[in-house]
């Protein structure tokens, strides 16, 4: 039985002009009643070779092809005559000249013509005292470079990409959680502030999706750019149980999709190559998987889900569509009419209904297939505090510990609970600290034996909470005002000076508007400060939510 690996060549059938094929049906007719024979005498020979108009020889050699062959007509195709070609007729001394103009002067990154090329092979050619070959010799020097390999010469790596084959099949995903893919874009839409709904700009959002069941488990949508907080963000809110933020917005939607993932699938980028980020997947037992460079299809499903969702907000008011020319003469700033709150909302919605929809690659719907996962004993185990998960993907920051407390920035920290700290200092190395960067008002300092983070207050508790962004914007404007050195209560003089200018500005510029809501995002102080955080939260096993998804329109599958 054929394997199907078998190599079928095409031997003209179909390539042949028809005046050649035509040639090539002639002669089958008379070589094959020749071959028919067990010998061909030189009578016989004549005859056909008059009745093709060729000579005696040419009839023998005809008559051998059509015997070693198959029997069919394309065995007696005629053959042109190679003419001499590629058989090294120019000396090799100018094919020396052609290679080296080529290796140095072609295949560089400053992309040179063909016609600049040969004009250097000449000069060489002259002066050397060599024949100058024809530019068409050049040419098909050229030519016969491997594609791939020019375009990565003269391009970079991106360049050759399209001429490149996928390579390697991604891993074959079983499990729910065995992969998670993560990945960030903004979101094609302008928003609105909460208090004078003008326009603020773009959000941003990062979305984790299941491989195995095609379920998104985490969405989270920011203000600010991309960075590793944003991964750890989105990571907390995938294995956590999503009740009390649905509940927080308001929704009566099911979501039911959380745990802890096994593999999270990122990309290159520089956030998700981070300290705290490593070591938080490390502590968690999280295995931090890279995509190949120049291999997107590894993260496919990650970028479809992206896409698709981009398309559904493309139909939305104030979207911004996916580039100028689609956008046309749309004002996305005038018509836009979603907050932030309100988009998060949007997203949930038609998260929760994509869940209800028979995915064409599952054959089944995602919610139906993490069911089944559940049921065959596939249960993800999920933590009990999204803060505690959190912390462990803050940025890290390393400090020495002082009589005073910690200084960070310029902004002093202190807490009772760090006194028998105090009292040893002299023999700590440096302290592990982590901060949430929009909400700088207490960090949390690890112990000396690595067990638990303690949260450490400002010294002064009457600061108000304020982002490491408005810090670092408080920071530059003192140093414009010529402070050589900035104290804390310079800092946050200043912070208020620059809230006030804001607040006083936010009905007139969209910057200043996208501030206050920035500011207004960050998380609410704690009246009191809670106990001390494990590093590691124990985990308890996920449920399924039986409650049907709520119908939505219909979305493209992810």
């Amino acid at each position: 039985m054929d394997s199907g690996r078998a190599q079928i060549v095409e031997r003209g059938v179909l390539t042949a002009p028809n005046e050649t094929w035509d040639v090539a049906v002639r002669r089958a007719e008379v070589i094959g009643r020749l071959a028919a024979g067990l010998r061909v005498g030189l009578a016989a020979a004549d005859a056909a070779a008059a009745e093709l108009g060729l000579s005696r020889r040419q009839v023998y050699v005809l008559l051998g092809r059509w015997r070693a062959g198959e029997g069919v007509v394309s065995d007696l195709l005629p053959r042109r005559s190679s003419g001499g070609r590629k058989l090294g007729r120019v000396p090799a001394a100018v094919e020396t000249v052609m290679a080296e103009v080529i290796r140095s002067r072609y295949l560089d990154r400053q992309r040179r013509s063909v016609a600049a090329v040969y004009r250097e092979v000449v000069r060489r050619c002259r002066s050397g005292g060599l024949p100058v070959p024809a530019r068409s010799t050049l040419a098909r020097r050229i030519e016969a470079l491997d594609p791939a390999a020019t375009a990565t010469a003269r391009e970079g790596a991106d360049g050759a990409r399209r001429l490149r084959p996928a390579g390697g099949e991604p891993p074959s995903i079983e499990g729910l959680l065995q992969q998670v893919q993560i990945d960030h874009t903004p979101v094609d839409l302008e928003v609105v502030d909460e208090r004078h709904r003008l326009p603020i700009g773009r959000p941003y959002v990062t979305a984790a999706i299941d491989v195995a069941s095609r379920c998104v488990v985490g969405l989270v949508i920011t203000l600010e750019a991309p960075s590793a907080l944003s991964a750890g963000l989105c990571l907390a809110h995938t294995v956590c149980d999503k009740r009390p933020w649905l509940e927080r917005l308001g929704l009566q939607a099911t979501w039911p999709m959380s745990g802890k993932p096994h593999e999270i699938h990122v990309d290159n980028a520089v956030g998700f190559r981070s300290e705290a980020l490593r070591r938080g997947c490390a502590q968690h037992g999280i295995t931090l998987t890279y995509r190949p460079k120049g291999m997107p299809h590894f993260g496919g499903i990650i970028e479809r889900l992206i896409g698709t969702m981009m398309q559904m907000v493309h139909e939305l008011p104030g979207t911004t569509f996916s580039n100028p020319a689609e956008r046309g003469n749309y004002d996305s700033q005038a018509t836009a009419v979603l907050t932030v709150t309100e988009l998060n909302r949007w997203l949930a919605l038609a998260v929760a209904a994509y869940h209800g929809q028979v995915h064409g690659t599952l054959g089944q719907t995602p919610a139906g297939r993490w069911a089944e996962g559940l049921a065959a004993g596939d249960r993800p185990a999920t933590v009990t505090s999204e803060t505690a998960f959190l912390v462990d993907f803050l940025p890290v920051i390393r400090r020495t510990l002082r009589r005073t407390g910690f200084t960070i920035d310029h902004v002093h920290y202190y807490s009772d609970a760090l006194k028998p700290w105090i009292a040893r200092r002299d023999g700590l190395e440096k302290f592990v600290l982590r901060r949430d960067p929009r909400d700088i008002s207490r960090i949390w300092v690890l112990d000396p034996n690595g067990h638990t983070y303690l949260p450490v207050p400002y010294r002064t508790l009457s600061r108000p909470p304020i982002s490491v962004w408005e810090q670092r914007a408080a920071i530059a404007r003192l140093r414009q005002d010529g402070r050589a050195q900035v104290d804390e209560n310079a800092l946050f003089a200043m912070v208020e000076q620059m809230r006030q200018i804001t607040e006083t500005a936010a009905a007139k510029t969209r910057r200043a508007r996208r501030e206050v809501e920035r500011r207004s995002a960050t998380p609410a102080p704690r009246a009191a400060s809670p106990a001390p955080l494990p590093p590691t939260s124990p985990p308890v096993e996920g449920c399924v939510d039986d409650e049907p998804v709520r119908p939505f329109e219909v979305i493209e599958q992810w």
